[in-house]
């Protein structure tokens, strides 16, 4: 029979670094990243459209839709499944339970906002609000579809204050963790 792979579910709000520190873990580890996204779903779905129209569609299907949520986590979860793997998605720490590691990336509202503002630009006060209404979309939505609580992460095996840590420190921090959970496994 073959050995149940190690995963990595790495979980935390939009701008919290969650894309970052999951590819960086990844590749320090060797591990496959699995990062599968509304934009890998409207590739696929609508090979035929330009990218950007495509994930329009799918970003307005969704909208009264919720089997392209679903479909979202659970294609996340199976591919997490497929191998050692780290897992970073806003729900990840929750659509793969069996994870051997669950990582939850905090930071205050107003450093998230600052993030995504020096990332993407635009107004620092525009990307405070939109990050705001967007924690409260994501949590109604998530509530609403799993009866996820995403500000209970009280679960997870490390929580960690992405305002006090650069991201390569909190790749240590994770990468010391795991080191800790792999030999309890093996």
């Amino acid at each position: 029979m073959a050995e149940k792979p190690f995963i990595i579910a790495i979980s935390g709000k939009s701008g919290c670094g969650n894309s970052t520190v999951s590819r960086l873990l990844s590749e320090r580890l060797g591990f496959r990243l699995v990062n599968y996204t509304l934009r890998n779903m409207a590739r696929e779905r609508f090979p035929h459209l330009p990218e950007t129209e495509a994930l329009a569609k799918v970003l307005e299907l969704a909208k009264t839709d919720d089997s392209w949520d679903r479909s979202l986590d659970s294609r996340q979860a199976e591919l997490a499944r497929e191998g050692d793997s780290v897992v970073g998605s806003r729900l990840a720490a929750w659509v793969v339970p069996e994870a051997d590691l669950k990582v939850y990336l905090s930071g205050s509202v107003e450093a998230r906002a600052g993030r995504i503002h020096f990332r993407e630009g635009g107004s620092p006060a525009e990307k405070l609000a939109f990050t705001a209404a967007r924690d409260d979309s994501d949590h109604a939505r998530y509530l609403e579809l799993y009866g996820i609580d995403n500000d209970d992460y009280r679960f997870c095996d490390l929580v960690i204050n992405t305002e006090r840590f650069s991201a390569e420190e909190e790749v240590d921090l994770i990468m010391g963790a795991a080191r800790l959970k792999q030999a309890r496994k093996g």
